[in-house]
Parts: C-alpha cells; structure tokens; sequence
C-alpha cells in the first residue's frame, strides 16, 4: 500500500516534533519558509559560549518537553535547574524583591507582599481587604486586570501582575483573558469567594513537590529543535514557503514555487496571521477568526560584560519592570546567576527583552538605538561598572499570539467551523491555540500526531488513537 503523505507547515518545535512522532507511520515532509528551523526557539553564541535568544526554558512539572528531549536521546547531564528563582521589580527607580507566594504575581498571602515594599501603605491596605469583599458574578471571560483589580486594587495589577504577563505574552493585562491567560487565577475565582484563599489552596496543593519548575538544556534550547530536524533529514525543507492551500475534493494540493503537490494531510504549526492567509479561499470564516488573533512583535537583546564589572549585580536571576516605570527594558534574565552552566570566571552575560502588544516604540528604534538604550538601561538598574563589552539584537516580529477577552469562545467558533465545513484532513495547532511555552508545544506536536495518525494510518484508531478533532484544544500552561 502507499503510504499516505503528510504535509506539516511551520519548523517550530511544534512542526518539528510533530514529524519525529509520525515519522515511521506516514510520509512526511516539514516546510519551513526560514533558513534555519526551530521557529522562536533560538541558540547564538555570544561571548564564546551558546546562549539562548528565544525561549531559555521549559517548564519542568508538566512532563511533555522533558519527556520529548529524552524520547530524542538528551539526558540528565544535559538538563540543568535554575541556581535561584529571586526575582526582583524595578519599581519608582530602586529594585525591590518580587513577593512570595504569589500566583502570576497576584497574591495569595499578605504577608509576604507587606515585606516586600512593592506597595504604598495605602495600596496594601486596599489589598486587604480582598477577604471581605463580597464575590461578584459576572458571567463570561473578563480581562486580567478587571478581575485582580477588581479583588486587590489596581497596583497589584500594575506593579505585580502586569510585568509577569509582559514577560509571557508581551501583552496588556487589561486586554489578555483571565480563563486563557491565566487559568490557575480564573480557577480560584470560580471556586472561591475570596480570591486570594483560592489562589492560597491552589498553592497548598504543591507543597512537597520540591521539583525545580523550569528546566533547560546545557547546549542552548536550539539543541532539541536541531537533533529533531537531524533524525528527519530530508523530510525537512527549510527555506521553502507555502504559497497556497487547497482542496480538490479528494487530497490537499500544497503550493510551492516549484509546483503544487498533493497530501492526503495537512497540519498548519504556523502564526494565525500565516494560518489565515492559507486558508482564506478555502475556509473564509476559519480564517476570518485566524486573522482576529493579534501577535505582539518583540526583541532580546544578548549582553556579556567583563565579570570585572559586575561585582556590585544584586543576588537573583533577574529583573520584571512594570509599564509605568517608562522604561524600555520589560525584563532582564541574568544568565550567569540563573543558570549554574552559564556562570564563568571569564563572562557575564544576561539577556534583556523589550516590545510589548500596544507599545511597538522599542521596535521602531534602529539596532543601534535598541542596543545602546537597553544597555544603558540594565547598566543603571543592576550597578554594572562599563558597557556590554559583546551586544546582539534579535528581533521576533508578530512572535507572541494575544489570549484577548473571548479567546476561548473564539477557539470553540473555530472548532465548530472545522468540524462542519472542513475538509478531511487538516490539523491545527501552535501557540495561537494550545498555550506558549515547550511544553505546551511538545504536548500539541503529540496530540497533532495522534490525530494524524487515527485518520492516515490504517488500524490506528482500533490500536487506541483518539478520533480526529482537527482543532485546537485549549490548556493551561
């Protein structure tokens, strides 16, 4: 029998990992427009060393990326836990430590929020009384910021909550969607009346798991994206855009620049605006709410100072700065106290990261600008004596996809859309759809596969492989 060929759009870690899984079951082949794959996932190496410029992370207690980087042959010695989680805020021009116990910055204990000075007398008293407020019914989604505003008071949104979804989603708290953004807090205001003894029980329920949180490999994250693309070999086309998407009642008809080929499948692992674009003849309506989903373009900026310099670097693996303080920096990751494998007696490096959804000044400076500004910037906050004796600007146009107000309800008209008027066949998933981060990456690049699998590979649905869904199925990351 032929076997069925599987067409995967987009070398993310998504694509990628995806083709690995059903690389023995079908004939695949992975399109990546870029020259290189590994989507945000990216390794340069600056001051000697490889140091990661996208994600330089994944969560290390949902198993799925750990999982897949030991399916691909990386092993303890390759996977290192962070020296220290202090964090602090930048916060009225002096840095202060971020608050324990707190959920995505919104707090579940008084406490510790007191000590850290993060607030004004007045701004702690109005956090308070969160206990005694009476709960408010408000049916359907609601932004981050009403909901944690409403409870504790603006500050809390603004010097705590704020910065942390900055650095997730490079998004506004008052636009991103409390159940798709921020599922632990949504969760603990459904279930209780106060919201900061829901987020308490939330936190209670960890106690005793001592397993550091996030995880990272030795070589840079772009090892894993790279050992994926190395077992595919040729199933890889990298600098190869898809030009467009259609169905001619019996196979998918994938379009090159050197001609159209048929699939029996196609998975779209692409950014919703590349999405929308493929499907825009042949799914109007899929696409229409594809192009709703806005991105936030963002940059990091790679510095390695002489250690010389950096005697007076307060303790803690970096900085969160909140939007009012009118800086350009949003945050700063110092690698060289973070990560037990960059710390050297030769280089100090950290990475920077600036751009936010409804702020795209950062990213209209030229480089020069971008890089003697952030420099400067992280000089002043973290008392390093001279300038960065190495600087990289990477730039990530339209990289972080928006979970706005209603995302959930717009994934749930995407899904009734596929399955009534799509076409066997078509798969979809990445950030957009299935949570950012590699874990919730490698978990999608499963579920894709699965999918896949149950419609393309004769007995596959008999040997246990769930049914196609064919759509995007929302999770907490």
């Amino acid at each position: 029998m032929t076997a069925r060929r599987v067409a995967i759009v987009g070398g993310g870690l998504t694509g990628l990992a995806t083709a690995w899984h059903l690389r023995d079951d079908v004939e695949v082949e992975v399109f990546e427009a870029a020259s290189r794959v590994g989507g945000q996932i990216h390794t340069i190496e600056l001051a000697g060393e490889p140091l990661d410029v996208g994600a330089d992370a994944f969560l290390a207690r949902q198993p799925e990326a750990e999982r897949l980087a030991r399916e691909v042959g990386f092993g303890d010695d390759d996977m290192v836990a962070p020296a220290t989680g202090q964090v602090w805020l930048w916060l009225r021009g002096r840095l202060r430590p971020l608050p324990a116990a707190t959920v995505l910055g919104v707090p579940a204990q008084l406490r510790p929020l007191a000590r850290s000075g993060a607030l004004r007398p007045a701004e702690l008293a109005r956090a308070a009384v969160e206990p005694l407020l009476p709960r408010r019914q408000v049916p359907g989604d609601r932004s981050v910021a009403d909901l944690v505003g409403e409870r504790f008071g603006p500050a809390v949104v603004d010097r705590l909550v704020e910065p942390l979804l900055a650095g997730v989603y490079a998004g506004n708290a008052g636009s991103l969607s409390a159940q798709a953004a921020a599922p632990p807090v949504w969760s603990a205001a459904r279930e209780h009346r106060s919201l900061l003894r829901g987020l308490a029980a939330h936190r209670e329920r960890a106690v005793g798991d001592d397993r550091p949180v996030f995880k990272t490999l030795r070589g840079g994250l772009g090892t894993l994206t790279d050992r994926l693309a190395d077992e595919l070999g040729a199933q890889v086309r990298v600098g190869t855009a898809i030009r467009g998407l259609a169905h001619d009642g019996r196979r998918w008809r994938v379009r090159l620049d050197t001609g159209t080929e048929p699939f029996d499948a196609v998975v779209l692992a692409v950014p919703p605006a590349v999405a929308a674009d493929l499907l825009a003849s042949t799914l109007p309506e899929v696409a229409r709410e594809l192009a709703g989903i806005r991105s936030a373009s963002v940059g990091v900026v790679a510095l390695a100072y002489d250690p010389r310099d950096a005697q007076r670097v307060p303790p803690g693996s970096g900085i969160l700065v909140p939007r009012s303080e009118g800086r350009l920096v949003k945050a700063v990751t110092v690698s060289s106290r973070k990560w037990p494998h960059q710390a050297a007696p030769d280089r100090f490096v950290l990475r920077a990261s600036v751009g936010r959804v409804d702020d795209p000044g950062a990213l209209s400076l030229d480089d020069d600008e971008v890089l003697e500004r952030v420099d400067a910037e992280v000089r002043w906050a973290l008392r390093l004596a001279r300038p960065a004796r190495e600087r990289r600007l990477v730039r990530w146009p339209a990289a972080l996809p928006q979970y706005d107000v209603g995302h959930h309800a717009r994934l749930d008209r995407i899904r009734t859309h596929l399955e009534t008027e799509a076409p066997a066949g078509l798969h979809l998933g990445g950030a957009a759809f299935d949570g950012v981060g590699l874990a919730a990456r490698a978990r999608d690049a499963s579920r894709l596969a699965e999918e896949v699998r149950a419609v393309t590979v004769p007995g596959a649905a008999e040997r246990g492989a769930p049914p196609a869904v064919r759509s995007p199925a929302p999770r907490e990351h």
